[in-house]
């Protein structure tokens, strides 16, 4: 399979305005990333897809770039945009602002697109704080490890142990933890971008279920690594003591 990793890039952000060309440790944040990605065996190509010649200009430095409408109301929306161009058999979308993402989760993601249209990544919740923050999205799976179901609230609802602690709910079970990083088939992705935004997908906010809403199934593969994102300015330095500590 020609498969394309895809990094959708903004230039505008409420909460970090430039965060792609934000510095880590010497190199622009998207410089990072992409290195990571480049790293990975089953991609054929890394691709920055932005609207915004300034990041475009420093990207094309390391990759390839395709720039994109400004209007893109998702992530999927822009990569969907760069699929229909370009030759590819499947593509995966990659965070932005994740610069330790772990060549060996894109190959997983990647492999599990061999017999599943859409796929994902999730790992153990081992954190308590984790447990309870909306900002931390939970999936459950069903035996053959396609996802049932993805949410901001904490799922599944233990009823035996609801009244006990979160530490002790988190041993009663093993919530995952979803993360950010989608695979597609390239025909599976362009039909999804052409659906109207769904009722689960409104009412939490979270895109993958708009493709839970029309039966497309999404292979969510386990592993041992857990996303350092970039959010907020205070991240950078956190981002920048770990690599230090790769040294």
């Amino acid at each position: 399979m020609r498969i394309l990793g895809i990094i959708p890039a903004r230039f505008a952000s409420t909460r970090f305005p430039g965060k792609p060309l934000h510095p880590i440790v010497g190199k622009p944040l998207i410089q990072r990333v992409v290195e990571q990605c480049q790293k990975a065996a089953r991609l054929s190509e890394v691709i920055v897809a932005t609207d915004d010649s300034r990041i475009a200009d420093i990207a094309r430095q390391f990759c390839r770039v395709e720039m994109t409408r400004a209007d893109h109301p998702s992530g999927s929306d822009r990569i969907a945009e760069v699929a229909e161009r370009c030759p590819c058999d499947a593509v995966i979308n990659i965070q932005g602002d994740e610069p330790l993402i772990e060549p060996a989760v894109i190959d997983s993601v990647a492999a599990a697109l061999g017999d599943c249209e859409m796929s994902t990544a999730a790992t153990a919740i081992k954190d308590v704080a984790a447990y309870d923050n909306p900002n931390v999205v939970k999936v459950v799976v069903n035996a053959a490890g396609r996802a049932l179901y993805f949410s901001r609230r904490t799922i599944p609802y233990l009823r035996e142990a609801a009244s006990r602690s979160a530490n002790e709910q988190l041993a009663a079970f093993p919530f995952l933890k979803h993360l950010g990083i989608y695979g597609f088939r390239r025909d599976t992705l362009l039909r999804l971008v052409k659906f109207p935004v769904s009722p689960l997908e409104n009412a939490e906010k979270l895109e993958q279920l708009r493709a839970l809403e029309h039966g497309i199934a999404i292979a969510v593969v386990k592993v041992d690594y857990d996303s350092v994102g970039v959010d907020v300015l205070e991240d950078v330095a956190r981002v920048e003591k770990i690599l230090a500590g790769r040294q």
